[in-house]
């Protein structure tokens, strides 16, 4: 007998193969924005599978993440739902991880490797923000700077004191305006004031950086003198100070426009530079707003202008708590809850990559809650950002199935 099949049995037994797309899955091609290599360098780095058993970082990363996209409430979301499609990721080599194990992971192992993986694709997403152009046609990169707070129930949270009866984080972060990125992010108690932490962010030359008054540190504004940066902020009612010159008034509701210096006990040692200060009436709030800067080469309305974009940061904070998960946590410690900030904050940065890379109009909202009910779709990521409603690829035939086995 034997047992050498035939070319017509063979394939007569392909064709009984079930056919797959010609494509993996949505949420396996947004893993592969995170290269494996560059992933495993910093996990040496971190030691973060230092003693570890079972679960690696690249399982309790890819978990994390299908949380966020997922909008998962409770560890026991995470793991069933990666459960329920093992299928779709065994050619990553993901397996179920237990809810125990992603527990215990997401406790002892450093949220800091996530902060590294948030700035790799950070300068993959820059890339392709680089290409829009600047708000009202600046020339300089503007940056906004601003904080947000997350409450915590304190009787969970006893690490996170804010408050006698409460605690909280607070996320300090820096908006790129060259397509609304999160440049720079840190995470610290909610009891740290906003203008002691000034001093964490870089301050890079020929840059314009806007922030509400929680940031006046007069320190802060001599440094971004002495390395050639700008700052638009808003004027203390308290703040003392000399005239040296009052400008000619040009634009709309400019009230005054003059050049100072800082004349108070400690201010005019902690920033003797020559500042500006720019009154404007603000026509839908029905008040007047007085504005500091050391620019003194934009226009009045442009300075006033500058500070009305951060309200863009304030945004930014609205859409990744309305759509993420970032005000409930998936664990009580420390850096569990950083972990999952970071993940929060990674998964931001793809929507935003995503939106600059499609060709439509994508409002963010839209773009989560579809995304969502299609993580383990297959079709082609870029094709179905541009046409989320076109047809699905056709199938492959039995040649190609064998094909893309091997691939994997």
């Amino acid at each position: 007998m034997s047992y050498i099949l035939s070319w017509q049995q063979k394939s007569t037994q392909n064709t009984r193969r079930p056919t797959v797309s010609k494509y993996t899955s949505l949420f396996s091609q947004i893993l592969k924005l995170f290269p494996r290599d560059e992933f495993n360098k910093h996990v040496h780095e971190r030691k973060a599978e230092r003693h570890a058993r079972g679960v690696t970082c690249w399982q309790q990363f890819t978990a994390m993440l299908f949380g966020q996209f997922a909008s998962a409430r409770s560890l026991s979301e995470v793991t069933n739902g990666l459960k329920s499609c093992e299928g779709k990721l065994q050619h990553l080599g993901i397996e179920p991880i237990p809810k125990s194990s992603l527990a215990y992971v997401n406790s002892h192992r450093p949220s800091q490797l996530y902060q590294d993986v948030f700035y790799d694709l950070l300068h993959k997403a820059q890339s392709e923000a680089g290409t829009w152009k600047k708000p009202f046609g600046l020339k300089k990169k503007l940056y906004s700077i601003d904080s947000t707070t997350i409450g915590l129930c304190l009787s969970m949270y006893d690490w996170a004191k804010f408050r006698r009866k409460k605690g909280g984080l607070k996320i300090h972060l820096r908006l790129d305006h060259d397509g609304y990125l999160p440049e720079y992010a840190v995470i610290t108690e909610a009891k740290i004031h906003d203008y002691k932490m000034v001093d964490k962010f870089p301050i890079e030359p020929d840059t314009i950086t806007t922030f509400d008054r929680g940031y006046n540190a007069y320190v802060y504004w001599s440094e971004m003198c002495e390395h050639g940066a700008s700052f638009v902020t808003r004027l203390k009612d308290n703040a003392v100070y000399e005239v040296i010159e009052e400008m000619e008034i040009k634009g709309k509701n400019i009230l005054r426009d003059a050049r100072i210096r800082l004349t108070g006990i400690s201010a005019a040692q902690k920033c003797p530079h020559e500042l500006r200060i720019v009154e404007y009436y603000d026509e839908e709030e029905g008040r007047a707003f007085v504005f500091v800067t050391n620019n003194l080469k934009l226009a009045a309305s442009t300075i006033a202008q500058i500070y009305k974009e951060r309200w863009k940061i304030e945004l930014f904070f609205k859409a990744i708590k309305q759509n993420l998960k970032i005000k409930t946590f998936l664990g009580t410690s420390q850096t569990a809850v950083e972990t999952q900030i970071w993940t929060a904050l990674i998964a931001i940065l793809v929507l935003k990559y995503l939106q600059l890379k499609s060709k439509i109009g994508w409002a963010l909202s839209n773009l989560v809650a579809l995304l969502r009910m299609n993580l383990f779709t297959y079709r082609d990521l870029w094709a179905w950002i541009d046409k989320p409603y076109g047809t699905p690829p056709e199938p492959l035939d039995s040649f190609q199935c064998e094909q893309l086995e091997l691939q994997f």
